[in-house]
C-alpha cells in the first residue's frame, strides 16, 4: 500500500474557501466509499495549517476521478503559503491500517 503525507498552510483570507472544499472532497469521498482508499485530513492547532494522508494500492487513487477534488486542487497553490509532499516508510503501527 502506498502512502503520502502532505503538510500545508492555508493563507488567511483563503481559509474558509479552503475549508469548504476540502469539505466537498471528504463528503464525495464518503457517498463513493472507494474501495481499497483512504483519506485522512489532520487540522493543526495554529488552525490554518493542514497534514493530508492518503493510502492506497495506488496513489492518487480515486481522488483524480472526482469532481470535488478537482475543483478543490485547481487553485491550491494560490491558497496556500507553504506545501510540503512526502512519501514515507511505515515502522510501526497500531490500528491505523
Amino acid at each position: 500500500m502506498e502512502t503520502i503525507l502532505i503538510r500545508y498552510r492555508v493563507r488567511p483570507d483563503r481559509l474558509d474557501e479552503h475549508l469548504s472544499l476540502l469539505g466537498e472532497v471528504h463528503e464525495e469521498l464518503v457517498r463513493l466509499r472507494p474501495a481499497g482508499f483512504r483519506y485522512l485530513t489532520l487540522r493543526l492547532d495554529d488552525g490554518r495549517s493542514f497534514v493530508d494522508v492518503a493510502m492506497g494500492s495506488e496513489l492518487p487513487g480515486p481522488l483524480a476521478a472526482l469532481e470535488s477534488f478537482r475543483s478543490y486542487r485547481a487553485d491550491l497553490v494560490e491558497r496556500c503559503e507553504q506545501r510540503d509532499v512526502a512519501t514515507f516508510t511505515v515502522l510501526g503501527s497500531y490500528a491505523m491500517g
